[in-house]
């Protein structure tokens, strides 16, 4: 057998095309998920927005906002230059960040499996970069409608595609280890946070002045570093020849049911009940662990009130403004704590999957969460930290690890030639979450409290309901079954699509490529996205301890 690469390509292909990142001879396959988190640590900032609120709702202000008129309504609020913005107006951005997240990555997921990573990662770049720097322009004339443009809806279509951007690629980079591979990458989304906030924050502290409150020159600086690390990632994402598959490693045997070895086109994946239930899968998982998210901070202080502070005997009512702000810094770091479970379920449970299959793994996540989402009240009840914050953390880390699994639990039902683009049509299940869950919770918990319901129990209707969304994914998983062949694509039409790429089918092997371990040059990639993210972790942690003294 022959093992030799040939590129029979017309002309040199564009710096940006798809053709100008096939892999040559002697590339190291362990330098791919560091470009993929050097991207997605970036955009992962979009969950540590809200470090930003406070600030910007006294820009004008500076140390006290200056109130808008009673009267005045959204027109006002998204034009005035006299008065301060709401928090409420201001966290518009994060909820256009979801829905934009999904509504992108949908549309244009069909077109980054053409284009390729690089491209799709340049975009990303310039959409995110450029919304934190339409942003910082907003702040600085005062404008809200700049701001929701800005890293709202520009900088979601950025997180949409970039968040989809090395989902395909390393997955064929990896076809022996899919759920590590896309683990490490959606990891660094949940990461992101960790470092853009306590950044975010030094960097305001240094710009602030008695006329600025240094958000807008944060989001420069921002702006700049993230563009550059993007950019990076971008220029570091390879795609495999056609054919490649890591030395010594074979398919797995076809009488493993619930990995398919052939493509389904990304048309079709949308006519079969399997892609639906999956989207399903996904939408309750989320909805019910973004629940538990937004409401995790003011769950711990209603529910152990003085207990925090080592006075069990005060509820929460009869606590005073300086003993609340002390558990609130509390509840601070119970939250950043999810945070590190979280991140740690992305790559936890993704690589588990690889061992249990994806199928199973979701079967874990609802069985366990369905029995610790009913047993959180009776936790609350007893009063039991250590128990109600032990269920949580692994809540939220079967709530990361959906994100990391799914990609993978994808590429095993629909192979891996249009797994990108249908991935990004899944995220919709997402952006449907982010409405359903927190809807949910927050009315919930204000008809509780209308009703009367002491604070220590205003969550525990909640939970349950959140318990029920589990068992209608555990109902929906189990009824994910191989697609039907008649949707597999014929091998030849899979050929024709990569040699439209001038990617080569020729003989399979591993044609020098994706060998060389750790490398000084692998080394290098990863010491480049491993410290932020160690420092990160660092800064995250620290403040997690506060719970326990």
């Amino acid at each position: 057998m022959t093992n030799t690469l040939r590129l029979d390509a017309p002309s040199a292909p564009g710096l940006f095309d798809r053709e100008a990142t096939i892999a040559k001879p002697g590339f190291n396959r362990w330098l791919v998920p560091p470009a993929a988190l050097a991207i997605h640590l970036c955009i992962g900032m979009a969950y540590g927005f809200s470090v930003f609120w406070l600030p910007l709702s006294q820009s004008i202000g500076i140390s006290k906002a200056v109130a808008c008129p009673a009267d005045s309504g959204l027109m006002t609020a998204l034009f005035t230059t006299s008065c301060d913005w709401k928090v409420a107006d201001l966290g518009w951005m994060f909820t256009l960040f979801f829905v934009l997240l999904g509504s992108s990555a949908a549309i244009w997921g069909g077109w980054l499996e053409r284009a390729g990573p690089r491209k799709a990662g340049v975009v990303a770049a310039l959409c995110w970069a450029g919304g934190l720097f339409i942003g910082a322009l907003g702040v600085y004339l005062h404008q809200l409608w700049l701001l929701w443009l800005g890293p709202g809806i520009i900088g979601g279509v950025g997180l949409g595609l970039g968040y989809i951007s090395p989902v395909s690629t390393l997955i064929k980079w990896f076809p022996d280890r899919r759920g590590m591979a896309t683990g490490m990458a959606i990891m660094g989304f949940g990461g992101g946070a960790m470092i853009g906030s306590p950044l975010a924050a030094m960097l305001m502290n240094y710009f602030k002045t008695p006329q600025s409150v240094g958000v807008w020159q944060t989001f420069l600086v921002l702006g700049c570093l993230y563009f550059v690390y993007m950019m990076a990632g971008a220029f570091g994402y390879r795609v495999p020849p056609h054919g490649w598959r890591p030395a010594g490693w074979a398919p797995p045997a076809t009488g493993k049911k619930m990995v398919s070895t052939g493509n389904v086109h990304l048309n079709d994946a949308l006519k079969t009940p399997q892609f639906w239930l999956i989207w399903a899968v996904l939408c309750l998982n989320v909805s019910a662990g973004i629940g538990v998210i937004g409401m995790a901070s003011p769950m711990l202080q209603e529910i152990f009130g003085g207990s925090l502070i080592g006075k069990p005997e005060l509820g929460f009512a009869a606590l005073d403004a300086s003993q609340k702000s002390a558990i609130a810094v509390i509840a601070a770091g119970f939250a950043g704590l999810l945070s590190l479970f979280n991140i740690a379920g992305r790559i936890g449970w993704a690589t588990m999957s690889d061992q249990l299959g994806r199928k199973a793994t979701y079967f874990v996540f609802f069985a366990l969460g369905i029995a610790l989402y009913a047993s959180v009240p009776t936790f609350a009840h007893i009063g039991s930290k250590p128990l109600f914050v032990g269920a949580l953390c692994v809540i939220l880390s079967m709530y990361g690890g959906g994100f990391a699994t799914v990609p993978a639990y994808l590429a095993d039902i629909f192979g891996t030639q249009y797994v990108g683009a249908i991935h990004g049509r899944l995220l919709t299940a997402w952006s449907t979450a982010g409405i359903v869950g927190p809807v949910v919770v927050n009315y919930i918990r204000e008809f509780n409290k209308a009703a009367g319901v002491p604070a220590d129990r205003l969550y525990d209707v909640t939970m349950y309901v959140l318990a029920g969304f589990l068992v209608l994914g555990l109902i929906c998983n189990a009824m994910v079954r191989p697609v039907d062949p008649k949707w597999l694509m014929p091998e030849k039409e899979v050929e024709k699509l990569e040699s439209a790429h001038a990617i080569p089918s020729g003989p399979v092997g591993a044609y020098g490529i994706g060998g060389g371990a750790f490398d000084w040059r692998t080394v290098l990639a990863w010491l480049a996205v491993g410290v932020p993210l160690a420092w990160g972790v660092q800064q995250t942690f620290a403040k997690a301890l506060a719970i326990f003294h």
